[in-house]
């Protein structure tokens, strides 16, 4: 019963990740990629719940098909020389033990994925932080241009100016002295 109920609310969980994927579409763009991000993680945790549940179901009923087997063992009655009580045992044992390594083998892939998409993760915002000093450096080249094109055009302003002042400067002096002497 619990079981069912945990399916249950995971489909509902996977319902509501659907709507959400729908959700985050509709969100501006600067917010759509962390919540793409976020979605994915979540979905992800949830398949994660479901191979959980999945493990858990298998385990239980290999115990209670243990326990049936023990009790038909049990209630067996056997002969002198009965050829049929041979018990597979070393069979069971080795699917038992590859069971085991398999599960092992599948929770160090688990942690690994982790750790790659954590590094990757890292990477990213790294990554960001390049991009927005490259940015500020190229602002700061750009800026700098222009502040050294409007110097040079004023220093040719500036040249006009006082060739024009000293002409005048010149003249004045010419019309003075003309008008003393």
């Amino acid at each position: 019963v619990v079981e069912n109920e945990v399916q249950a609310r995971i489909d509902n969980i996977f319902s509501s990740l659907e709507r959400l994927e729908i959700l985050s579409s509709k969100e501006p763009p600067n917010r759509r990629q962390n919540a793409k991000l976020r979605l994915e993680q979540l979905k992800y945790d949830v398949q994660h719940l479901q191979s959980a549940l999945r493990g858990f179901r298998q385990r239980r009923q290999a115990r209670e098909q243990q326990e049936r087997q023990r009790q038909e063992l049990l209630a067996r009655t056997f002969a002198p020389n009965d050829s049929a009580t041979s018990i597979p045992i070393d069979e069971s044992l080795q699917l038992t033990e590859s069971l085991q390594s398999a599960h092992r083998g599948m929770d160090e892939l688990i942690g690994s994925g982790t750790s790659i998409l954590q590094g990757l993760r890292d990477q990213r915002v790294t990554l960001k932080g390049t991009q927005k000093k490259l940015l500020d450096v190229a602002n700061m080249l750009g800026l700098s241009n222009t502040v050294m094109r409007l110097i040079e055009k004023r220093a040719f302003q500036d040249k006009y100016f006082m060739a024009g002042g000293m002409l005048l400067t010149c003249l004045l002096m010419g019309l003075i002295l003309h008008y003393l002497t």
